[in-house]
Formats: structure tokens, C-alpha cells, sequence
């Protein structure tokens, strides 16, 4: 397994743990002009599981990955959480924040992979 993909599977983990939702892998691999190889989306309901999202991705990607995030920004503000894992860079969105910024389909030729929600 690539380091990429291993560290991808880890954060759906982190996220699935803490019960995220509509879970969406952007594979940007071979789109040029891009700042990473893939970003990792999810919904949370509530600022306060936005946080525990962000507990869980990086104690699970610590422990099972051995990586940490060299930044994460927007925890204060509770609509938008960016992690930056290098490769990867987690977005943790409430539903209007989401759905208004769009990620996943500003690149057409992107690969997107999405992830059953656990119930």
C-alpha cells in the first residue's frame, strides 16, 4: 500500500470512528497545478463534532500512520476545518459550508471516491 493511500485509509478511519458523514475522496494525482494528491472530505452536524472529527483523524493517523498535521486551521471558527497532512488535506464542513464552497467538483477531471456513511 502507498504512503498516500495508507494515510488516506486512516483518516476515512478517524472519521468514520466519530460518525462523519458523506465522506468523499478528491483524487488530484496527475491534475496538474494542484497542492496535494487528494483531499478528504466530510460533513460534520455541530461545531463541536467538527472538533471531535478532528480529535479522532489526528489520534487515529498518529497511532495507525505514524503522521501528524503540519497545520490545522479553522477549529475556532466551527464551519470549516482544513488539516494538512502534506499529501492529503482533510476538510470537515457543517452542511451550508459545504454545499456552498463545493470542493469536490472544482476539478472536473478529478477522481472521487465516496464513502458509505456508518450508521
Amino acid at each position: 500500500m502507498k504512503e498516500t493511500d495508507l494515510l488516506i485509509d486512516k483518516i476515512v478511519k478517524g472519521m468514520q470512528d466519530k460518525k462523519a458523514h458523506n465522506v468523499v475522496i478528491v483524487n488530484l494525482e496527475g491534475i496538474d497545478d494542484t497542492i496535494c494528491k487528494a483531499f478528504v472530505i466530510c460533513t460534520a452536524n455541530s461545531p463541536s463534532h467538527m472538533q471531535a472529527l478532528a480529535d479522532s483523524i489526528t489520534e487515529t493517523v498518529r497511532r495507525e500512520a505514524n503522521s501528524k498535521p503540519i497545520a490545522v486551521n479553522g477549529l475556532r471558527q466551527g464551519v470549516w476545518v482544513a488539516m494538512d497532512y502534506v499529501d492529503v488535506i482533510v476538510h470537515i464542513f457543517l452542511d451550508e459550508t459545504r454545499d456552498f464552497y463545493d470542493l469536490e467538483h472544482l476539478w472536473a477531471d478529478a477522481q472521487l471516491t465516496e464513502i458509505a456513511d456508518i450508521m
